[in-house]
């Protein structure tokens, strides 16, 4: 199986605090309280997930950013 270029996570800061991120076309999901943290988190999520021959060779973090306005 051949490498993809990359893998996009969609990155969503929680209402409680933190950051969450889920893999889009694949079974990952993960945390971190920091910007920082999440973007370790993520790789570390990402190594776990693929065996060395399949690693994607980007990860691209997609920030979702949700606004309430008052009706």
């Amino acid at each position: 199986m051949s490498m993809p270029a990359e893998i996009i996570f969609l990155v969503e800061q929680q209402p409680e605090g933190g950051y969450l991120a889920s893999g889009l076309g694949h079974a990952i999901v993960t945390q971190g309280e920091t910007v920082e943290e999440l973007r370790q988190m993520v790789r570390d999520a990402v190594r776990c997930h693929f065996d060395a021959g399949e690693m994607p060779r980007a990860i691209r973090l997609r920030w979702l950013k949700v606004e309430v306005l008052p009706a």
